[in-house]
């Protein structure tokens, strides 16, 4: 493992900026004390500093050597998630109800932590662009940044990302050279019958039978409507209904997530899952109310802009430690509007192994500090090797 002197030199203080954040997580669109801690430290390094792109964004613009016109972006998420921490350690989160369960923490210092060592060093020719994005977890950050003006205000010709992994080893990585996690779309169905009596069922339309129907008709969509060489998930994580024992209601609410690779199958899935609830409700003789909520396109990478970040990876962590065209996860991750509008690339970087309750979104989750100094001379690197000076 190769990491740069002076950002190893810093490790104590970026330690305690990541134990900063970590104490003081903030959901989507609410990130106001985080990015203000970001700007600060952006400015202190004498980096041009720009906030409220995407509301809580912020974005740091820094000139390297010479006179060369291109230009990155490298973005890292700064939400934390609305869930309660459970670790007793002297940085936990002193939010209730709010926890960086999924290493925001530690992606926004790994860049503020490059930013520093750039900052100092210039060791490039061209402009970087630092993106500190807000909303990951469901919020469409990412979208919102772009929405704004991201790429037209801050002209870039590439963007890359990178996400910590605890599920894989501490000095690995993991690299696609095309799809790396899929499309994340939600679906929410209510079924509304005649409510009455339990003990007279034949004077009601009872619409629990009917939503008990759906549920396990939808578990054949991936069997039978997808190819088995495809990959897909169909799950239902919300049935709700009736209030007492002696009563049967009048709606069943039912919901839950599609997730797929590719565009046509993302396509199918939203169509089968429509028609078949529509079909079993009219058999049951209920009515049914459909409401389809696209998400998270799929992140797909670039496979040229795959292999140099892998190559970058590689001369941080040594040879053979990258695991090129692994298998994509069924998570989502708004990375992936960025990379529709420019191409780019996404790596997982190993920080585990980690117990089964501390993985990702798991209430006693901590990000591995020792990937600190690892993950902010990748993004050196990076830069380094893609604006050469």
């Amino acid at each position: 493992m190769t990491v740069i002197n002076s950002i190893a030199d810093r490790a104590d203080e970026h330690r305690g900026w990541r134990h900063e954040l970590h104490m003081h997580p903030e959901i989507g669109y609410e990130e106001e004390w985080t990015s203000a801690f970001i700007a600060t430290r952006l400015a202190e390094f004498g980096i041009e500093v720009h906030r409220g792109m995407g509301k809580t964004g912020v974005v740091g613009v820094l000139r390297g050597r010479g006179d060369g016109t291109r230009a990155i972006g490298l973005r890292a998420d700064i939400d934390a998630l609305p869930m309660q921490e459970l670790n007793e350690f002297d940085h936990a989160s002193q939010n209730p109800g709010r926890m960086h369960a999924c290493g925001h923490d530690g992606h926004t210092t790994m860049l503020l932590g490059a930013a520093q060592y750039l900052a100092e060093t210039r060791n490039f020719d061209g402009t970087v662009y630092f993106i500190f994005q807000p909303a990951e977890e469901g919020g469409a950050g990412g979208k919102a940044m772009i929405d704004d003006g991201l790429f037209t205000q801050f002209e870039m010709e590439t963007v890359w990302g990178l996400h910590n992994w605890p599920a894989m080893p501490a000095g690995e990585a993991g690299i696609h050279s095309g799809v790396c996690m899929a499309n994340a779309d939600s679906f929410e169905i209510t079924v509304t019958g005649r409510g009455g009596h339990a003990a007279m069922p034949h004077l009601t339309v009872d619409p629990i039978p009917c939503g008990a129907a759906i549920v396990q008709s939808l578990q054949t969509i991936v069997s039978r409507r997808v190819s088995p060489v495809d990959a897909a998930v169909v799950s239902v994580t919300l049935f709700q209904a009736g209030s007492t024992h002696n009563v049967i209601p009048d709606t069943v609410s039912l919901g839950g997530t599609a997730r797929s690779f590719s565009a046509e199958t993302r396509v199918k899935l939203e169509e089968a899952i429509r028609e078949m609830s529509q079909t079993i409700a009219a058999s049951y003789h209920c009515e049914l109310d459909f409401q389809w909520h696209p998400g998270y396109p799929a992140t797909v990478n670039h496979a040229a802009e795959a292999a140099r970040a892998g190559t970058v990876m590689e001369a941080v962590l040594g040879a053979s430690t990258v695991t090129r065209d692994m298998e994509p996860s069924m998570g989502a991750e708004d990375f992936a509007f960025m990379l529709e509008e420019r191409p780019g690339a996404y790596i997982w970087l190993g920080s585990g192994p980690a117990p089964a309750d501390a993985q990702l979104h798991g209430a006693r989750y901590d990000f591995n500090d020792e990937m600190l100094p690892v993950g902010a001379t990748y993004w050196a690197r990076l830069v380094e090797s893609e604006l050469p000076v």
